[in-house]
């Protein structure tokens, strides 16, 4: 069976700032036929969006696929909440990791697998403000690091 290719349509930078990801999972997300299309042209923003468990089904709030500048009628609020699409059992123990102190479900990518399109999820836990320098530095450091081996200048 030929591997599927997959095709990053946008990834959620700002989470690895703000969280630690412990665990990921991926999910399928519900969509209208001109919100594929608007994420075929790239407009979308996982900036500041999270995943929330109702009644036994995960929800995706805050995602925004801007509206398909050629769809009229059949265009849909581009912040409405996204059913995500997985097992009742992995929605069960995400809820379960959830209701633990401190975590939360963040999407960190969205992504053409094949031609079907998923999110990649994290369980996350927020960064303390010093954390995030700490991550800051060390990124630094690498960067240093790998410039001086290449034979640049510091």
């Amino acid at each position: 069976m030929p591997e599927k290719s997959v095709k990053i349509i946008a990834q959620n930078k700002k989470a690895y700032h703000d969280y630690f990801i412990i665990e990921k999972y991926e999910a399928g997300i519900e969509l209208f036929g001109t919100e594929v299309k608007s994420l075929r042209q790239g407009q979308v923003n996982l900036k500041d969006s999270f995943c929330k468990v109702y009644a036994g089904e995960l929800y995706a709030i805050g995602v925004h696929i801007s509206a398909y500048e050629k769809g009229n009628i059949f265009n849909k609020d581009p912040l409405r909440e996204k059913k995500l699409l997985m097992h009742k059992k992995e929605i069960m123990k995400l809820n379960g990791l959830v209701g633990r102190d401190g975590y939360s479900l963040i999407p960190i990518s969205l992504y053409f697998k094949g031609s079907r399109v998923k999110m990649e999820i994290g369980v996350c836990k927020g960064k303390k403000l010093y954390d995030k320098r700490e991550s800051d530095a060390k990124r630094d450091a690498q960067r240093t690091i790998e410039r001086v081996t290449k034979g640049g200048n510091v």
